[in-house]
């Protein structure tokens, strides 16, 4: 069997030299590289080849989320393995949002890192207990939250006609205003909703069930 071939990305000497012990004292998994920084990053990764990368977050000159994102313009496929001393929301979904397949804390001890870098290799993604449930927390709250576009009452009110069908002189007559006002209203709810037809606006209100509780 191959061995996985590791390029690990910290800017902690200690750390790295502590890793590459890990890695290399085993039968499964090689290091091939490791840098302190990103500066070369495409040159590091065409040299190494690696299977698998492992990436810090809080580097000097670019930080792990930047690099990632490079990373998936360049090499689209390529498994990354976010490893970090935070576990705070905002690096925990930048980081996923880059393009990173897993996510391990540093006090991970070396079983689970080794686990985590061969089930990212295999198209898993590994993460800490405690950052998976705060990612589950955040999909649940996700999936319960509605899109705020902005919508004033009287906007609100209008899409709503809309949505049920009424022209735009049936809306001002239910509305007590002007034709011209409604067409005022139907222009701002388009740019709110970023959309350009009215079609387009009742399918986006049905689909984020803004009249819905």
């Amino acid at each position: 069997m191959d061995k996985i071939k590791i390029l690990l990305f910290d800017d902690n000497k200690l750390l790295r030299e502590f890793l590459a012990e890990i890695i290399n004292d085993t039968n499964n998994y090689q290091l091939v590289g490791a840098s302190e920084n990103c500066l070369n990053l495409e040159n590091d990764i065409y040299n190494a080849n690696p299977d698998v990368v492992i990436m810090d977050i809080s580097m000097p000159k670019m930080n792990g989320i930047e690099a990632v994102r490079k990373i998936r313009i360049q090499f689209p496929e390529l498994p990354i393995l976010m490893q970090t001393m935070f576990d705070d929301d905002d690096n925990i979904f930048n980081a996923i949002s880059a393009g990173a397949n897993g996510y391990i804390l540093k006090h991970a001890d070396s079983k689970h890192l080794l686990q985590a870098i061969q089930d990212v290799y295999e198209g898993g993604s590994p993460m800490t207990p405690s950052i998976a449930r705060r990612v589950l927390n955040h999909l649940q709250q996700k999936a319960h939250e509605k899109e705020d576009f902005k919508l004033t009452p009287k906007e609100k009110e209008v899409l709503q006609y809309l949505v049920e069908g009424f022209p735009h002189k049936q809306i001002a007559d239910k509305m007590d205003i002007t034709y011209d006002t409604v067409r005022s209203h139907v222009k701002k709810i388009y740019e709110k909703l970023h959309v350009s037809s009215m079609t387009e606006a009742v399918v986006k209100a049905m689909k984020n069930n803004m009249f819905n509780a």
